[in-house]
């Protein structure tokens, strides 16, 4: 997004000699997508960026995958996952994931390390609590409803800054994340439909410059197992946090899910209406407060739809999701509702909606266009009885229980 700023001192040319008061160079780093041909941000360090002294493997995360199969809707509870003693980095629990994109949830209590991620963009979804992310940008503050853009290879840190355990939903990409193509002009900047704008969102304090001596940062980048990941700590002689000032349109910024304003119609407006970001494969949508449907005849609650080529990720962080009362659905669930399968409401949703006016309603979702496996925090907290709530909870007499067929 061609949204330029600059933060902090920087020369009045780029590509020029820049000294500090003592007669020293600082060094000139450019961060750039696509090989130099989209966005960047060019930063001034007073150290050399790409000095490491050490390095040793970091072991990621179980970032194993077991196939949906068989193909079912799944419903997993996130708060019966625990916290205490976790980072927002190295304790990351693994929900779902294919090749273009990774879900995963922690309760952070404490400070996380050094972090880059060297395989794609992150959008980091506060769930709950607050927390400082300090980047060699500048400090973001951070709480509840916010999304966190973080580009690829920025380095940073999460800080909880409350008695509570910081809850982040991350989606975690292999490729960049953007506002969708269709919210902006030819050459980026937010039009006049988008549902958010250049005002809604939150951008760094300047950069602070930090001391220190061989700092560990942790690296998750492209590897060769199973995964297509690996972990490497590098080990800086000088802090990471060097930067004196920066200018480009590439940075870390903060989008409040209460800015964002829904689109609503005389009928049920389809998921794009409610889109908020895109990256390769993936898009992110979110359903927010909203007045609803206002045909004489409309059913607000959503229809019965089959995702042929897209599975379906949704993330229920607040309010009450009228469409799936009576499911089990609740405040931390994430249900997936895989391509192939016809979803929608809940039995008796559809007649008890007509006639609503408002819905107080707050969830993220995630369409990815190609098939999610299951990580091992999925596993751990899946109710086994969802699959069958359209049909009253009955199964099959004989059949196997999924967890028999897994």
């Amino acid at each position: 997004m061609a949204f330029y700023r600059s933060a902090g001192t920087i020369p009045p040319k780029r590509h020029t000699q820049f000294r500090d008061p003592d007669g020293a160079l600082y060094f000139e780093e450019l961060m750039g997508e696509e090989g130099f041909s989209s966005d960047s941000s060019l930063l001034y360090h007073r150290h050399l960026p790409s000095a490491v002294v050490d390095a040793r493997p970091w072991e990621l995360p179980d970032q194993s995958l077991t196939p949906n199969d068989p193909l079912l809707p799944r419903h997993f509870r996130l708060h019966a996952l625990g916290s205490g003693g976790a980072d927002a980095v190295r304790h990351r629990r693994l929900l779902l994931g294919n090749p273009d994109v990774r879900l995963s949830y922690v309760a952070a209590t404490e400070p996380s390390p050094y972090y880059r991620n060297a395989v794609g963009d992150e959008c980091l979804y506060v769930e709950s609590a607050t927390a400082r992310v300090e980047t060699v940008f500048g400090p973001l503050e951070v709480g509840e409803g916010d999304y966190v853009v973080m580009p690829r290879a920025t380095t940073h840190r999460w800080v909880p800054t409350g008695e509570k355990p910081v809850r982040i939903y991350a989606i975690e990409a292999s490729s960049h994340i953007t506002p969708p193509r269709r919210y902006l002009s030819k050459f980026g900047q937010l039009l006049e439909h988008s549902p958010y704008c250049e005002r809604d969102l939150r951008l760094t304090g300047d950069p602070v410059v930090e001391d220190g001596t061989d700092v560990e940062v942790y690296m998750k980048h492209r590897g060769r197992g199973p995964s297509g990941l690996a972990g490497t700590i590098h080990v800086s002689p000088h802090h990471p946090f060097d930067v004196v000032g920066w200018d480009g349109c590439l940075y870390p910024y903060v989008l409040n899910i209460a800015d964002f304003e829904p689109l609503t119609g005389r009928v049920h407006q389809p998921p794009p209406a409610h889109q908020v970001f895109e990256g390769h494969n993936v898009v992110v949508c979110n359903f927010v407060p909203r007045k609803v449907d206002y045909h004489p005849l409309a059913i607000p609650v959503p229809y019965y739809h089959s995702n042929v080529d897209s599975d379906e990720v949704m993330f229920y962080c607040g309010g009450d999701y009228e469409a799936r009362k009576g499911s089990g659905i609740g405040q931390g669930s994430i249900s997936l509702h895989p391509g192939g399968h016809a979803h929608g409401p809940q039995p008796g949703a559809y007649e008890r909606s007509i006639g609503k006016e408002f819905f107080d309603e707050l969830a993220v979702m995630v369409d990815t266009f190609r098939p999610l496996d299951l990580g091992e925090a999925a596993i751990a907290s899946e109710d086994d009885a969802y699959p069958w709530t359209w049909a009253g909870g009955r199964r099959v007499p004989g059949e196997a229980h999924q967890d028999e067929v897994r």
